[in-house]
């Protein structure tokens, strides 16, 4: 009867236990990070100055996040993804990354030095219709991939930035080139 009541106080014990000993439960696991803070870079909105920055730190392009106040899925890739450490640090080490707001009224000069509100540069020069979209550029300020819509997980979005770092996207879609990495 003794060895019972133990076994039945183990989960309890255990609980007990790896609240006492912070980081035992997580050991090697790091906790998200604010993606306002972590993920996207600082910007006055001057896109081509961004790319002389980004030319000048060696990143493979820019990368742009349609959002909105709004949007679940915007909500979603900030709270399950772009706050993780890992696609943090891949993302930063590849590009500059800035947050679009697709209803703002905040000014900005696009890749051609046009001042333009945030909306307009959305919704006018990228035809953006639902949010998120990550809209990738090259170093010239040329559009090189896009993806509409929330990824599917972590995974995804580090594919997703490794296919357009690596330049795979001069070889083929997104699609093909995730459906051929699953067949690995």
């Amino acid at each position: 009867m003794r060895a019972s009541r133990i076994i039945s106080l183990f989960p309890t014990l255990l609980a007990a236990l790896l609240l006492a000993l912070p980081g035992l439960g997580s050991a090697g696991v790091e906790d998200p990070r604010d993606p306002t803070h972590h993920f996207f870079d600082p910007t006055f909105g001057d896109f081509p100055e961004e790319l002389e920055e980004a030319r000048e730190a060696g990143k493979k392009g820019i990368l742009l996040f349609f959002e909105m106040d709004d949007c679940p899925f915007c909500h979603r890739m900030k709270n399950q993804v772009l706050n993780q450490p890992e696609v943090q640090e891949l993302y930063k080490e590849r590009f500059r990354i800035f947050a679009v707001d697709v209803e703002g009224a905040i000014e900005v000069v696009n890749f051609e030095g046009e001042t333009k509100t945030m909306m307009d540069f959305a919704t006018r020069d990228f035809r953006v219709r639902a949010t998120p979209v990550f809209q990738f550029f090259n170093l010239d300020g040329e559009p090189i991939t896009r993806f509409t819509g929330a990824t599917r997980d972590v995974d995804e979005f580090l594919l997703l930035g490794e296919f357009v770092a690596e330049g795979h996207y001069e070889d083929g879609n997104f699609t093909r080139f995730r459906r051929e990495r699953a067949g690995r």
